[in-house]
């Protein structure tokens, strides 16, 4: 994984000092509230319901156990004993005082970890696939052109005041695992005819208020162009995106209004114009990032056997484990989402258990997923069982993955000043009604995402089932939504009719998989199936 050259460094620490002193001048009155909002957001910290909460930045979801680590210590000696793990591959603290944020943040950087561009009208953590150079099914790892889109746009003058938030995905497999396509800019790394490396780049994807799926914008960028294509796209943003209304401020909003042909051709009239100044840095700088992400020193002439005799042991790993591309070794996911858990939180201690587990069986390497899940990308098949009952014995065994008991959900109105309704109380009794091993190996995969508002922070547009919290009158009120995949078949989920209560959605819900059960024919899943039949089925069976 990328390691922190002196650049780095001092721009860490020179932005940690920099905050210090605004936060003392905050405490002592002589910064309002006005004028201290953007330089706390530029640092990662919000002012929600009951506390300030901090976003720490988990570049596209790689970190290493001594950074795991702290991140338990933080939410001991910060925090109330747990971290929140987010669908941009981050972590957040709940309950943090503002006069202590200056040393979470001086502790972070020790580590090389910062809170920098995690919110604002900015590009924010740059995501990718949590399986980057362990997955089978890649043509190249991703995360060095992440690395590098990241070092473009940290502190980029142009772009640290665009006209809303910003955010950019990287993949290079066909199986799309960080929903690339409801970005702002999603780039897949692909392969042209000749056999060449480069990027095809989306544009104009998002979820919120206005959900939309980035259209094709161009099928082919060379490696030397990578950095100037981005640049041409955010700059034809940056002129003509909205300002005078948060509501179209998105890229989204302007790819749909000039339309995708017409974005594109300033895009490539402007790609044109920056080539000329020869802004792209050069190759040798890709080759020297690239250094940091060579494959660890895998083991050869590793069996491939699994000893499964252990049943619990054996339904982990058909759920919870992908085929890793070195012949013995797996790729193991720890699911947040025990039964009637908060989806995304681990204690402090659950978090210390994985940093030491990352270290001592997978190369000192973890992931953040963005279904909120943690990731040990290197496990040789013959730690596997131990490394499972560490888990298991500290209630991270849970073996949901991709069933309807591994649930996205935001902090909702329990924490969040936006939201209108909570999320967190849903997907405790979704989880239990559905709990059983039984019951969700009968029901097979089912991707279930809350939002406690349209801001769409628990993507429920891109849920087969999807759940948005709204505000009827003073009441919480639950609208469910059918048909969103965020995978290479991306759709966009549609409401299926008026809305329910909290227990009133839930009885929905089990309704629906009764028709996808008596509906399904071989192995299809939920979505194939409402894809199929359609949504009257649904309707019927939900509303009478």
């Amino acid at each position: 994984m990328y390691k922190y050259d002196e650049y780095d460094q001092q721009m860490v620490d020179t932005r940690v000092a920099e905050f210090r002193d605004q936060v003392r001048r905050r405490v002592a009155g002589d910064l309002t509230e006005d004028q201290f909002k953007p330089l706390r957001l530029q640092n990662g910290l919000y002012l929600q319901l009951h506390a300030y909460m901090l976003r720490v930045a988990v570049p596209y979801g790689t970190l290493n156990g001594t950074q795991m680590h702290l991140l338990g210590d933080i939410a001991d000696k910060y925090d109330r004993g747990y971290g929140h793990f987010t669908t941009r591959q981050n972590i957040q603290y709940n309950w943090i005082k503002l006069e202590e944020t200056p040393d979470i943040l001086a502790e972070l950087a020790k580590v090389e970890m910062h809170a920098i561009q995690t919110s604002g009208n900015c590009i924010r953590n740059i995501s990718s696939d949590q399986f980057a150079g362990a997955a089978a099914d890649e043509i190249v790892d991703p995360r060095p052109y992440a690395e590098l889109l990241r070092q473009w746009s940290s502190f980029h003058p142009e772009f640290l005041v665009l006209p809303r938030k910003f955010k950019i995905a990287v993949i290079a497999s066909e199986k799309d695992r960080a929903a690339m396509r409801l970005h702002d800019i999603g780039i897949k790394m692909v392969k042209n005819d000749a056999g060449e490396i480069g990027a095809q780049f989306y544009a104009g994807g998002g979820m919120g208020r206005t959900p939309m799926i980035a259209p094709l914008i161009r099928e082919f960028v060379p490696l030397d162009q990578l950095i100037t294509y981005s640049e041409a796209c955010l700059r034809v943003y940056n002129r003509y995106g909205r300002r005078d209304n948060k509501y179209k401020a998105r890229i989204k909003i302007l790819v749909h209004e000039l339309g995708r042909d017409e974005y594109v051709r300033q895009v490539e009239e402007e790609f044109a114009h920056l080539q000329t100044l020869a802004i792209e840095p050069p190759l040798a700088e890709l080759e020297r990032i690239k250094a940091h992400f060579v494959d660890p020193a895998f083991e050869t002439g590793l069996s491939d056997d699994l000893d499964l005799t252990d049943p619990d042991f054996r339904l982990w790993v058909e759920r919870n484990t992908t085929a890793h591309k070195q012949p013995g070794y797996i790729i193991a996911t720890v699911s947040l989402k025990p039964v009637g858990g908060i989806p995304g939180d681990a204690s402090a201690d659950q978090i210390r258990l994985m940093a030491k587990l990352g270290t001592q069986y997978s190369f000192d390497e973890l992931r953040v997923t963005h279904a909120q899940n943690i990731v040990f990308p290197h496990v040789k098949k013959a730690d596997l069982y131990t490394v499972w009952k560490a888990l298991d014995e500290a209630g991270l065994g849970t073996a949901n993955l991709d069933t309807v008991g591994d649930i996205i959900a935001c902090p909702g109105l329990d924490y969040c000043s936006l939201a209108n309704a909570r999320s967190i109380p849903v997907a405790q009794k979704i989880s239990e009604r559905f709990g059983s091993a039984q019951k969700q190996a009968e029901i097979g995969e089912l991707k279930l995402k809350i939002s406690g508002c349209i801001n769409a922070c628990g993507h429920h547009h891109a849920g087969h089932i999807g759940i948005l919290g709204v505000d009827k009158k003073g009441l919480e009120n639950y609208q469910l939504l059918f048909g969103g995949s965020e995978g290479a078949d991306t759709s966009l989920a549609k409401i299926i009719g008026p809305g329910f209560t909290e227990d009133g959605v839930v009885d929905a819900i089990e309704k629906a998989t009764e028709v996808y059960l008596a509906n399904k024919q071989g192995e299809e899943r939920f979505l194939d199936t409402y894809r199929r039949i359609g949504m009257d089925p649904f309707k019927e069976a939900i509303y009478g």
